[in-house]
């Protein structure tokens, strides 16, 4: 049984978010930042998400159900964000070298 551990590696040449965990929180940090975005402007990321799916996505990180309206959809962002704090906190960081 493999145990995979996730980690953020910022080095000279990046940052890297490696594993399951990391690549969740960048994941749900991109939905964060598409709910805000339609929540203010109206506009979603690609043809390929509804907003009913963004808040079904963020449903899955925080277990809360959001209904219509840009306000639900703000408070979505908000608990995504939160969501992405906690977890960003929780994980690892290596940093390598000297970054500028």
């Amino acid at each position: 049984m493999t145990v995979e551990r996730s980690e953020i590696h910022v080095g000279p040449g990046g940052t890297t978010y490696a594993g399951p965990d990391a690549v969740n929180l960048v994941r749900a940090a991109h939905l964060a930042a598409a709910l805000r975005l339609h929540a203010r402007t109206g506009m979603i990321p690609t043809r390929g998400i509804t907003i009913t799916r963004m808040k079904a996505l963020a449903t899955g990180y925080t277990g809360k159900a959001y209904r219509k309206g840009d306000a639900e959809t703000l408070r979505a962002a908000g608990d995504v964000g939160h969501w992405c704090e906690v977890m960003k906190a929780a994980l690892p960081v290596t940093i390598e070298g000297d970054r500028q």
